[in-house]
């Protein structure tokens, strides 16, 4: 079955209201929203004349940049340039904030501090990563690394500078050919290219537009510097719900949607994993990046499971009477409480051979029924509650890569003569008998 092209009309309706609404109330020159699939824009709503929008029309994305310096850090960290424990003055000697490691500076919890020393780096040009790692100080650090979540955009002019240092190549230079370029984003630029929305602060008194300067951000780049389309951020959001291995493996992504720290203790509706913000909307979690820049704000947030995903642009700093952030999640909400998911289609499994084939059936733990199905080298492990996969080590050993026992090890034990008799998962003995309780 194929996904369809579109939304339905009902859905997109409720997107072309919500858009609607967010632009009039939001007092926004311009407005987009669009939902999308697979790298395929399913349905785009524009509103607003300076400039009247669409899917190709540049916007500055602010912090949404911070998701590819993320994704170039876990690359580097992949191939063997550093682990993501290592301390910062092993690549960067000398920095007076050294003592923070890596993995911290990403997860927003390393204690420092929101911005650099000097004039607000977001309204001035920016200068390089040594006048940066020169005005850096210890009262930067303004408590203990995980004590709690502090946003902060210093950390990743940091992890930027750490990733011109070990390659010796500019931020720019990598997040081109190692992300944007593979990924074919070519809208996704340092710099504006035309056409591209003029971004305005909207006066709240009179409405007046203030048009903003459009600066280069210089070492603080990596964590706001970039500008996008609607259609190339369908692809980097099509990236975060299927990988692409030229780029990042899966199981990175998948640890970089992991939770580091819960950023609203109170209620849990957000968090931030290894350069992806956490969204939480009654039972589903997103996984995406908000941004802001003078003139501009702008959101991504994609749901993992239904590969279904929102992006929103908008060229004024700041929405009055909503946030950007509200409004691309109730779109992205409204898409997927109006759609309809697709089943899985059916595929007659691969016969299991030699071991896998000897595992299959009922087993029976504490005299509760579970299941074994298997395809290939790979065992699949349901019963009440549960359910893990493992894969084939080696004669005997199986290792948990997903579910409850990931990273567990299933023994095979014999019989004497060799029929296969129990299963030990992690001390926790499976048998064929459901009257064996030992």
């Amino acid at each position: 079955m194929s996904l369809p092209p579109s939304l339905l009309p009902e859905t997109a309706r409720r997107v072309d209201e919500i858009a609607a609404r967010a632009q009039a109330q939001g007092r926004a020159p311009s407005l987009v929203l669009a939902i999308v699939r697979d790298r395929a824009v399913l349905h785009f709503a524009g509103v607003g004349e300076h400039p009247v929008p669409d899917a190709k029309t540049q916007y500055r994305i602010g912090s949404i940049t911070k998701t590819l310096t993320a994704t170039l850090v876990m690359q580097l960290r992949d191939e063997g340039f550093f682990a993501l424990d290592d301390l910062l003055y092993r690549h960067l000697p000398g920095t007076a904030i050294g003592g923070v490691t890596l993995r911290q500076l990403l997860g927003h919890v390393s204690g420092l501090q929101r911005e650099p020393d000097g004039p607000w780096w977001e309204r001035t040009t920016g200068g390089d990563v040594d006048k940066l790692l020169a005005d850096l100080g210890y009262d930067k650090l303004s408590g203990p690394p995980f004590r709690r979540y502090r946003y902060s955009n210093l950390a990743y002019g940091l992890l930027g500078a750490v990733l011109e240092r070990v390659t010796g190549e500019s931020w720019t230079t990598l997040a081109g050919k190692r992300v944007l370029d593979p990924l074919g984003m070519k809208r996704t630029t340092y710099a504006p290219m035309e056409p591209f929305a003029r971004g305005f602060v909207v006066h709240a008194l009179d409405d007046s537009l203030h048009e903003e300067p459009r600066l280069d951000s210089g070492a603080m780049a990596p964590a706001g510097q970039l500008w996008s389309t609607v259609t190339d951020m369908a692809k980097w959001a099509a990236f975060l719900t299927d990988p692409a291995p030229a780029v990042l493996p899966r199981e990175t992504v998948d640890e970089m949607c992991a939770p580091v720290v819960i950023s609203d203790l109170e209620s849990w509706t957000g968090g931030y994993g290894l350069g992806l913000q956490l969204f939480r909307v009654g039972e589903r979690v997103f996984v995406g990046h908000g941004g802001s820049m003078p003139g501009y704000v702008a959101h991504l947030a994609v749901h993992r499971r239904s590969r279904l995903g929102v992006i929103a642009f908008a060229n004024a700093y700041g929405l009055q009477k909503t946030h950007i952030r509200k409004v691309a999640l109730e779109a992205l909400t409204t898409a997927l409480d109006g759609e309809p998911a697709p089943p899985a289609p059916w595929h007659p499994p691969t016969p299991p051979q030699g071991e896998a084939a000897a595992l299959t059936g009922r087993w029976w733990w504490m005299g509760r029924e579970h299941e074994i199905h298997a395809a290939g080298d790979t065992l699949e492990l349901t019963g009440p509650h549960h359910w893990s996969r493992f894969v084939r080590e080696s004669p005997d050993r199986w290792r948990g890569v997903d579910g409850e026992n990931e990273g567990e090890v299933l023994r095979v034990l014999r019989a004497p003569d060799g029929t296969v008799e129990k299963l030990d998962i992690a001390t926790f003995v499976f048998s064929r008998n459901p009257s064996d309780l030992a």
